[in-house]
């Protein structure tokens, strides 16, 4: 099972951990995380037609953003203690509600995994090569970084290169 994998379909979270799991019989912890379109302008302010996202789509560079993502898993091994990990972030239109990414990560123990699961969503938020435009009640627009984002890597000691 590659470590990466970029598609348009959805995937299913079970599925995938419990291949992940089956690869290696110390795996005495799990942590994974699952991101969803959400419409942002009802989640914070309650509105059903102030910018409601309407959809979104993602686009990337293919071998790319899969090179990129690969690095980091190393990165990922090299500092904290962990046995495997599996991202899956999809591309294309996606709708509200529909699954983006998953980042799963497996451990003898449980901190190594939270902490892994933690240091590659901050990176995947901020350092992959995705572009995201959302379609709006207002119109079409390109997602910028946010510097909440580029504050949750610095804990990692990366300086985001987004600003």
């Amino acid at each position: 099972m590659p470590r990466v994998s970029i598609q348009t379909h959805d995937f299913d979270l079970a599925t995938e951990i419990a291949t992940l799991r089956a690869q290696d019989g110390r795996v005495g912890a799990v942590c994974s995380f699952v991101g969803t379109v959400r419409d942002r302008a009802l989640a914070e302010s309650g509105l059903a037609d102030a910018g409601s996202i309407r959809s979104m789509e993602l686009e990337h560079y293919p071998g790319m953003t899969e090179k990129a993502i690969e690095a980091m898993i190393d990165a990922a091994h090299q500092r904290f203690d962990i046995l495997g990990a599996r991202v899956i972030h999809r591309v294309g239109l996606l709708q509200p509600l529909d699954q983006i990414v998953m980042v799963a990560v497996t451990s003898a123990h449980r901190g190594a995994s939270f902490q892994a699961c933690e240091f590659l969503m901050d990176y995947l938020k901020t350092q992959a090569p995705f572009w995201k435009k959302e379609q709006t009640s207002e119109g079409a627009r390109w997602v910028d970084a946010r510097v909440s984002d580029d504050t949750a890597l610095a804990k990692w000691g990366i300086t985001a290169r987004n600003g």
